[in-house]
């Protein structure tokens, strides 16, 4: 497609516009998750379930949302997650988004089953970069990778870890869609089903780089992740695609931020939309937040200008939340900025962050 720069004003006119040009196959792969979806609706349920509690005559006059994430400063405490196919929602997807990300101030995390070479997914961003990493062969095939991470100059490796199988997405089934990599990497493939603890450490024993844990959900693993000497543990459900029934990683964050509070870093990622959404993450533990599907409808919708506008308008969000909620800067964000409801406003689903989609408007 065409980019342009269209007038949009609200995040729900990026949706609706990347929605409309998708083809049937690339939206259901982007909207759809494992089995009955319900660990989608869970992560939205988890985020929409809590409230939060502003806090009145506070001087929010000058706010602040600059933070660290990897090596650089950040403009904002969020990073554009690894997404994998990327390339079905724009044909230059990679240099688009991470030329997007690097012009707002924010990482970017670079899928490894990218169509883009690792050297050129480093070059298309002037922020840091992470690379995330399948494991698809022997231990030796893991240590070229990691050496070849280092050597190309990304700023951090994301071992993927909760894909010890690859989860059964209906929607892409019964369409019969079967992405490249899964015909080369059968769901019966030995390495990432092989995964252990024991591998995580002696690839942190060769890797310089922050090492970066995705798909952790559990305190008990976060535990052990610190042990293992990772520096960051991301609290990923891998948006509801792998195991159905999951918790919602906001409710999987609340009880990790107990079990390893100072010891590391938390991100986290899976439904999160709009500036109070990331607020909540936030104020529950996270230190950044991730974001995948939103990133992924902006580049269907205007390519590079697109995400740039997506940015934008979170950004703008972002900070009218800070300042409603009583803080004028994220790391002020504590627990008692947050509360849980005993009811939800609405039926959670992927995109209920965006009623008015409901409408026709």
């Amino acid at each position: 497609m065409k980019d342009n720069h269209p007038d949009f004003v609200v995040q729900q006119e990026i949706v609706a516009a990347g929605l409309a040009a998708l083809d049937p196959i690339a939206k259901d792969y982007l909207i759809g998750g494992a089995e009955s979806e319900a660990t989608i609706l869970r992560n939205r349920a988890a985020i929409e379930r809590r409230a939060l509690r502003p806090r009145v005559l506070v001087d929010v006059s000058h706010l602040e949302t600059e933070t660290k994430i990897l090596k650089r400063k950040a403009s904002l405490p969020i990073f554009l997650a690894p997404v994998g196919a990327l390339h079905r929602f724009h044909k230059d997807a990679d240099s688009a988004a991470g030329a997007a990300a690097g012009s707002a101030g924010l990482p970017m995390f670079f899928g490894s089953l990218s169509e883009y070479k690792p050297a050129e997914m480093r070059a298309a961003t002037t922020h840091d970069a992470g690379y995330q990493l399948y494991v698809q062969g022997d231990k030796k095939w893991v240590d070229d990778q990691v050496q070849m991470v280092q050597d190309i100059g990304f700023d951090a490796l994301c071992l993927t870890v909760d894909s010890a199988v690859y989860g059964r997405r209906e929607r892409d089934m019964l369409r019969r869609f079967e992405k490249p990599w899964r015909k080369i990497f059968s769901p019966k493939a030995k390495h990432q089903a092989e995964l252990t603890w024991k591998d995580i450490g002696r690839i942190r024993s060769n890797c310089q780089l922050p090492i970066i844990l995705k798909g952790v959900a559990s305190a008990e693993d976060a535990r052990l992740a610190v042990e293992h000497g990772v520096d960051v543990v991301y609290v990923s459900n891998h948006g509801g695609r792998q195991l159905d029934h999951a918790q919602g990683t906001l409710d999987g964050l609340s009880e990790i931020v107990e079990a390893v509070v100072g010891d590391t870093k938390l991100f986290v990622d899976g439904g999160f939309m709009r500036g109070t959404d990331i607020v909540k993450a936030l104020a529950v533990g996270a230190d950044a937040v991730g974001i995948g599907r939103l990133y992924c409808l902006a580049l269907a919708a205007a390519g590079q200008d697109g995400v740039t506008r997506m940015l934008e308008i979170l950004q703008h969000e972002l900070e009218t939340a800070l300042a409603l909620t009583g803080v004028n800067h994220p790391s002020l964000l504590t627990r008692r900025h947050v509360t849980e409801e005993p009811f939800l406003i609405a039926q959670p689903h992927l995109l209920s962050a965006f009623p008015l989609l409901d409408t026709g408007r």
